[in-house]
């Protein structure tokens, strides 16, 4: 076994990590995520295949996909997930790497159902204080939109904000500058880890199932 893929979203956390794994002279064999099959769009983050493959092709790295339902268990994703590690090209992958900061609880559930599987798990930004890290993922030229915000904690109309200096200012107090604790997730489509940008053309917004969500399309 050798070689390691990084769990991708999309988002400005994955990005975080592939740019840490290349200044650290790693480059990962492939990107995996998984997608909802009902809908044809990523996981929570509601995020258009298509984006996300676009996505793939400019940072330069495969992108592996495995379907779910929009209703999925935890035992259905596990069994997915399964079978995936267990077909190419992740059969021989030895590491799984994942762009966790701070969730304690879910780093050790990753570290504890890949050891099972004789694999292992990395975190290429693990700990990182999360204010300086925003700070830092803005001023090395990444560009990113909020695409799913939990109005629960942020107002609504973050999203499809573009995450820049004038958003972290905005957000507030309590919330994580980097949605750590579910606030908001994003999609790249911008930054030196990129041979170019993604085109993408700005859709509606809409709340759906307690979130509000905004939409990306690939443009032409």
């Amino acid at each position: 076994m050798s070689g390691v893929v990084l769990s991708w979203s999309g988002g400005k956390d994955s990005a975080l990590a592939l740019w840490t794994m290349r200044e650290e002279g790693i480059e990962p064999t492939a990107l995996l995520t998984t997608f909802t099959e009902d809908y044809d769009r990523v996981s929570m983050h509601a995020v258009r295949r298509e984006l996300l493959e676009a996505q793939a092709a400019a940072v330069g790295v495969p992108l592996v996909e495995v379907g779910i339902p929009a209703v999925c268990t935890n035992e259905v994703y596990e069994e997915r997930m399964a079978a995936a590690l267990e077909s190419p090209p992740l059969a021989d992958v030895e590491e799984f790497a994942f762009a966790d900061l701070f969730l304690a609880d879910i780093r050790a559930y990753r570290e504890e159902r890949l050891a099972a599987i004789g694999r292992r798990a990395s975190f290429p930004v693990w700990g990182r204080e999360t204010g300086p890290l925003a700070r830092t993922f803005i001023d090395a030229g990444f560009e990113a939109t909020l695409v799913c915000v939990d109005p629960r904690q942020i107002d609504a109309s973050f999203c499809g904000r573009r995450f820049d200096a004038d958003l972290l200012r905005d957000l507030p107090e309590g919330a994580d500058p980097c949605g750590e604790n579910g606030e908001f997730h994003s999609f790249v489509t911008a930054g030196p880890i990129f041979s170019a940008p993604v085109p993408v053309e700005q859709g509606e917004t809409v709340e759906r199932d307690g979130f509000v969500f905004h939409d990306l399309k690939l443009a032409a």
